[in-house]
């Protein structure tokens, strides 16, 4: 049975009448990339009509865009469904990314930017938070983080780049497996990477990515194909 996309987004701030296109991708994206819409969930477009209350036009253009991003696929004789990526599209994804983004760490430990880097502190501080983690709302605080670090290597064009390889998509198509223990253990990989971009040391930042990358394929790998 299909998800209602009306339910899916009830938890969030109700939209002013005439909800703009950006409004609608922003809002789609955010529920695709925390599981409130699960892959495969099918997006209705006269729901969505009533939900955001605009016309198809508005719609049709955000499920265009989100399509464009690789978040969506458009079936024939179904509509618009959130992507479910295959075994194969998940090992191809995560041998490009742990390139990237290992480069990516190692860039943002050489950063001398001090403002940049204050910036980054700010971004990653959820990191050290005590507090439980529930994988919806972690899903969230991953994004965040491997964005800081994209961000402080200060490289657009390796930053586009990364962001177009659907790394949140990921993590989100495998959110069900994230026990506490994976939380816990994503959590401490964040921090131990954090300290490495701190002290400025791109060669342990740059392992510490790839080790942390290379699990998280694993795990991927492991639920998608078991």
């Amino acid at each position: 049975m299909d998800l209602s996309v009306t339910d899916a987004l009830e938890s969030g701030a109700a939209p002013a009448h005439g909800a703009t296109v950006a409004h609608i991708v922003e809002r789609l994206r955010d529920a695709i990339l925390t599981r409130e819409l699960a892959p495969g969930a099918r997006l209705v477009e006269s729901d969505l009509t009533l939900r955001f209350a605009v016309s198809r036009g508005p719609v049709r253009e955000a499920l265009r865009r989100l399509a464009a991003e690789g978040l969506i696929d458009h079936v024939p004789h179904r509509g618009a469904l959130v992507r479910r990526l295959c075994a194969k599209e998940i090992a191809e994804l995560f041998q490009i990314r742990i390139a990237l983004e290992s480069l990516a760490s190692q860039l943002a430990a050489q950063s001398d930017d001090a403002q940049a880097r204050g910036r980054f502190a700010a971004a990653i501080a959820p990191i050290y938070s005590r507090a439980p983690r529930i994988p919806c709302d972690y899903l969230a605080e991953n994004n965040a983080f491997h964005d800081a670090i994209l961000t402080l290597a200060g490289n657009a064009q390796l930053r586009d780049l990364a962001l177009k390889l659907q790394l949140p998509l990921i993590m989100a198509q495998v959110g069900d497996v994230l026990t506490p223990d994976v939380l816990a253990a994503s959590v401490r990989e964040h921090r131990a990477l954090a300290a490495a971009i701190a002290a400025r040391d791109p060669e342990a930042a740059a392992a510490a990515m790839r080790a942390h990358l290379v699990r998280a394929a694993a795990m991927a790998l492991a639920r998608d194909t078991g």
